[in-house]
């Protein structure tokens, strides 16, 4: 980390963008798998960071997060992250080798604050890790009685 620039001040710039919103970390797509995101109900508000792209110099505060507190994780690609202002909660979106069709991705979300692979909690200028369930499960849980 370049001098001058506050961790804090990257973990505040983090959070007033995302708060609230969900980021697919990812390096690159299976053929189709894009279009097919994109035809979902809201499949385009995903916010999506490709890394193969190298971050900047110095780094932009998404970079910053995904860097240094998730790809430590070393979870398998795709992700889907939940950020929330006390919390970043990750789950891969992988069933076995296979990322699994984007329609999956709303069912993850609805149920990622209980289902997860890591939550990082916020502390002053960055995120303590927590495991959540194993790298290997990765089953989605339908509950249809509340529809």
């Amino acid at each position: 980390m370049q001098a001058g620039i506050s961790p804090l001040l990257l973990q505040q710039r983090f959070l007033e963008r995302f708060a609230r919103r969900s980021i697919i970390v990812h390096a690159g797509f299976a053929p189709g798998w894009m279009a097919e995101l994109l035809k979902e109900p809201g499949g385009g508000g995903h916010f999506r960071l490709d890394l193969r792209i190298p971050p900047g110099t110095p780094p932009s505060p998404i970079e910053w997060v995904i860097h240094r507190f998730v790809l430590p994780l070393d979870l398998p690609l795709p992700c889907i992250l939940r950020v929330d202002s006390d919390a970043i909660y990750v789950r891969h979106l992988l069933h076995g080798e296979v990322a699994g069709h984007p329609s999956e991705i709303l069912w993850m979300l609805d149920s990622i604050r209980e289902r997860y692979h890591a939550r990082l909690e916020v502390v002053a200028g960055g995120y303590r890790s927590f495991t959540g369930m194993p790298r290997a499960e990765n089953a989605i849980e339908y509950d249809f009685t509340q529809y």
